[in-house]
């Protein structure tokens, strides 16, 4: 006890020496940092933040030192994030490679690609995007029909992925492929690394209704792939794949995911509509509806928090991902809803053309998509009515 009380202490004051004033100021969508090699950090201090907390191993604290990180206990990661959050310290780095990429390498990597690839996700240098889904492969991804041919000391790789998230701005991708045609359609597939600069990658943005263009199609024509670059036994991607999904859905679900908005619904309420003579918002239904959402997210918050605590503990969380997914989703659709319903008129005025302008329409119409990616509702709860339930 006495070791951490030391750790939360020295924490504490290298935070306090290093984190610019500018990174403890509340941060909307626009101000993550993603890094990769294409960055442009928006600030001097958005570049300093992430320079000396990738020094410290903190980007990724709990990966190995060798690997970028500062093999931090559970114990000490959650103290860490405690005193981040008590200086309201922002991320210095989100990345799929950190929540996605990073775990399945830790799990399944040779030392060379660990020791290759983990340090330059953890300093910011490599960007990475996911490709799964494909136009007639997504709740059925194992239909993937992308394909790897085998030529000797490199894959060949052709085919098409969508939904492919910031493919356009990203450095390398994990595919999947299916490099076994005669196998069944789960054994077939194997989990490839690549660059998206290589020849024959092209992508094209796809423009939600949202006005913002995250997602995109990405075509692959010939694109040759070092066979050294296949991550774990070659024909078994789905099982590397699988692994990965249950961290995309932790992500996804949870409730400081960068695909959720950070506007404080009470406060936008009561700005919006004003108090009753009794202090109350004043709007009796809206104030009822709001009340309900404010008790699922607490008991949301509280689920998250056991499940975080389990992944502390070096346990994983599996099948049950998808109830932090399914529930983190569907609550943010309804937070987004609600901040809609306490706007009024005023919220459904937005540039289309310039989706910043004012975030509200544009974070609900967002919200729908969350719901889809990474998995639909419905398929979570196929997902939890088999593998959790037993139901069958």
């Amino acid at each position: 006890m006495t070791d951490l009380h030391e750790f939360r202490a020295a924490t504490r004051a290298w935070l306090e020496e290093n984190c610019p004033d500018e990174m403890r100021q509340p941060m909307s969508e626009a101000d993550v940092c993603w890094g990769g090699r294409n960055w442009t950090f928006q600030s001097q201090a958005q570049q300093d933040w992430l320079k000396r907390m990738a020094a410290k191993g903190w980007t990724v604290p709990t990966w190995p030192t060798v690997c970028g990180g500062a093999a931090l206990s559970g114990d000490q990661d959650r103290i860490l994030k405690e005193e981040m959050a008590r200086i309201n310290a922002r991320p210095p780095l989100q990345s799929f490679g950190i929540w996605m990429l990073g775990p399945a390498l830790l799990a399944f990597g040779t030392d060379a690609q660990k020791q290759h690839f983990l340090p330059q996700i953890a300093r910011g240098e490599i960007r990475w995007c996911q490709g799964y889904s494909e136009p007639g492969a997504g709740s059925d991804l194992a239909s993937l029909q992308t394909k790897g041919v085998d030529c000797g000391d490199h894959f060949e790789v052709s085919g098409q992925k969508i939904w492919t998230s910031y493919a356009d701005q990203a450095d390398w991708i994990f595919c999947l492929v299916r490099t076994e045609p005669e196998a069944v359609k789960h054994k077939g597939i194997s989990f490839l690394l690549f660059d998206m600069a290589s020849p024959g990658v092209t992508t094209k943005p796809i423009q939600l209704i949202s006005g913002s263009s995250p997602f995109c199609e990405t075509f692959f024509d010939a694109v040759k792939v070092p066979a050294e670059q296949i991550v774990g036994d070659r024909g078994n991607g789905w099982t590397i794949a699988k692994y990965l999904l249950t961290h995309e859905r932790e992500m996804i679900g949870a409730t400081d995911s960068p695909l959720f908005g950070s506007e404080d619904l009470v406060e936008a309420a009561r700005d919006a509509l004003g108090l009753d003579d009794q202090g109350r918002l004043d709007d009796p239904i809206l104030r009822g509806r709001i009340a309900d959402f404010l008790i699922d997210e607490i008991a949301f918050d509280a689920e998250l928090a056991r499940a975080k605590s389990w992944i502390r503990a070096g346990k994983q969380l599996g099948a049950e991902s998808a109830t932090l997914k399914y529930t983190g989703t569907e609550l943010n659709k309804r937070r987004q809803e609600l901040l809609m319903a306490a706007g009024g008129l005023d919220a459904l005025e937005w540039d289309f053309t310039d989706a910043a302008a004012d975030e509200k329409a544009s974070l609900w119409l967002r919200s729908k998509g969350n719901s889809i990616e990474g998995g639909t509702s419905e398929v979570m709860l196929s997902i939890l009515s088999k593998a959790v339930l037993e139901l069958g």
